[in-house]
């Protein structure tokens, strides 16, 4: 059936993440995306307040079979100190496809949302 391919490929972001005394964040959702030709992930970013500015939270090597998984990245922002309360996530399955001497990115789906960050 047509609505299949339709969703096919996406990613999702919880509406809970949490960020642990040493100031790590972990962020979680799942995602599900077919066969490439190279290696996917899923990475996730958080912004506070200004949502320019974003910082990058891990990446999980995804398992494109066409089912549903969940990912969890955990990371610490290198030059902010993340509070708990509202944030804005972005999350990403990206493909590295070679092409030539470098992989290029190509991007499967995204999901962007308003998030609550707790103290775990």
């Amino acid at each position: 059936p047509d609505d299949a391919r339709l969703v096919a490929e996406s990613v999702t972001v919880d509406p809970i993440g949490r960020i642990a005394a040493d100031g790590s964040v972990t962020l979680s959702g799942t995602y599900r995306c077919t066969g490439g030709t190279g290696p996917v992930f899923v990475s996730s970013s958080v912004s506070q307040g200004d949502q320019s500015v974003r910082y990058g939270i891990g990446g999980t090597r995804a398992v494109c079979d066409g089912l549903e998984h969940r990912w969890v990245n955990t990371g610490t922002p290198d030059t902010v100190v993340l509070e708990p309360g509202a944030a804005h996530v972005e999350a990403t399955l990206m493909e590295l496809r070679p092409m030539g001497i470098v992989p290029l990115p190509s991007f499967h789906a995204r999901q962007a949302r308003d998030v609550t960050l707790t103290a775990s």
